[in-house]
């Protein structure tokens, strides 16, 4: 039997750490499990194992520092001689845990598009190669990017929104720009080769960043594990690409999504405000 092996950022609490366990029951799956903190990845370990994993390859960074980031990838190529799936699962909110005031990230770049955005965009285009590399004539490799419906166009003159800062806001251009990277990745490669989708995968879910900042719940976390499980599973998906999902159904997100020059501009800048921490061709 082939193993399909998935890497799941943002793996130790809430939705990664569910999906992590729910993948576990899959025995033909093999688990990249990254976090931040090294105590609670040894916690999904056991957790994974218990569900009949086996021992899962693990790798901490902090994603507000892009070295780290890059090193991240580094440290899952290394490690794995095949990477099928990448979920780009991990990251902040609109407000608490994180507060609610503007900040920034060890790069000097405002802290949710960050760590939302730039840190999914590194991890994702230096790992390229290997997802390509890994794409059987059967099977492209996936790439999957847990985004919202809480979505705000971008201003490309205020990205870092030094301007009329809100937490809503930023967390919204950066969800977008997740789904707009979404987008770009399809039409930069055949589905044959490499797929990428996005989703929201559920409304007030029941993990850290609800529980902390809004306090009630409405989804359940087993319902977004189900909607990303099968973005990154489900073989009716095969070749499936370019497309945002709500839940299980096709949606249509914000439009600048759409805008190909919008799509172009945002590509530009983020290499521009990655540059040093790509190892692939530009």
């Amino acid at each position: 039997m082939t193993t399909t092996t998935i890497a799941i950022t943002g793996a130790t609490d809430g939705l990664g750490r569910a999906l992590a366990v729910r993948l576990a029951a899959d025995r033909d799956v093999r688990l990249v499990l990254h976090g931040r903190d090294p105590a609670k990845l040894e916690r999904v370990v056991a957790e994974t194992e218990r569900a009949g994993a086996a021992a899962p390859v693990t790798a901490t960074a902090d994603l507000s520092d892009l070295a780290q980031v890059a090193r991240l990838a580094d440290t899952i190529a290394d490690s794995v001689g095949n990477l099928d799936v990448l979920v780009n699962n991990a990251g902040i909110g609109s407000g608490e845990p994180d507060g609610r005031e503007r900040r920034t990230s060890r790069d000097g770049h405002e802290l949710r598009f960050a760590v939302n955005y730039l840190a999914a965009f590194v991890l994702t285009e230096n790992l390229l190669p290997l997802l390509r590399a890994s794409a059987t004539p059967e099977h492209a490799a996936r790439v999957i990017h847990v985004s919202s419906l809480g979505q705000h166009p971008l201003d490309f003159d205020d990205l870092m929104l030094e301007r009329g800062y809100s937490g809503t806001r930023a967390y919204g251009q950066s969800k977008l720009a997740q789904i707009m990277h979404c987008f770009d990745l399809a039409g930069r490669f055949a589905p044959t080769e490499l797929t990428a989708t996005c989703l929201h995968p559920g409304t007030y879910m029941p993990t850290k960043i609800v529980l902390s900042e809004i306090g009630v719940t409405a989804d359940t976390l087993e319902s977004g594990v189900d909607a990303t499980r099968r973005l990154a599973v489900d073989p009716a998906l095969e070749g499936t690409t370019g497309q945002f999902f709500d839940r299980l159904r096709p949606a249509r997100p914000t439009g600048q999504a759409y805008d190909e020059h919008a799509r172009a501009a945002l590509r530009a800048h983020s290499l521009a405000l990655v540059n040093g921490y790509l190892t692939t061709a530009r």
